[in-house]
């Protein structure tokens, strides 16, 4: 308890590491880190990544997801909005509206 927030969420990352998974899911990795703990988990999950890991992130962090990612589904409410690679969502105008509302809403 008296490792910072950003250190207890790595720890739980290499904790769910021990058991050497295929696959590692992360729901909200960076949530409440710092910009240098943002940096050191994005750094370490990409790291992961490159070993061949197949990594699910769920992240309201975009900065975040845009690094990470290969591929990326958008949801909005729980329904899909759409999927695709960083550069096509980040132009996409269903993602802009559902994250950032329509003008004149």
């Amino acid at each position: 308890a008296n490792l910072p927030h950003g250190h207890q969420r790595i720890l739980s990352i290499c904790v769910a590491l021990a058991s050497t998974p295929e696959l590692l899911l992360l729901d909200e990795p960076v949530t409440g880190m710092n910009p240098g703990e943002t940096l050191h988990a994005i750094e370490l999950i990409k790291q992961l990544r490159e070993r061949g890991m197949t990594i699910v992130v769920v992240e309201h962090d975009m900065k975040a997801v845009m690094s990470l990612c290969d591929r990326i589904v958008v949801l909005n409410y729980g329904k899909k909005v759409t999927e695709g690679l960083p550069e096509e969502i980040r132009e996409n105008e269903e993602v802009i509206e559902a994250y950032l509302g329509k003008e004149g809403d």
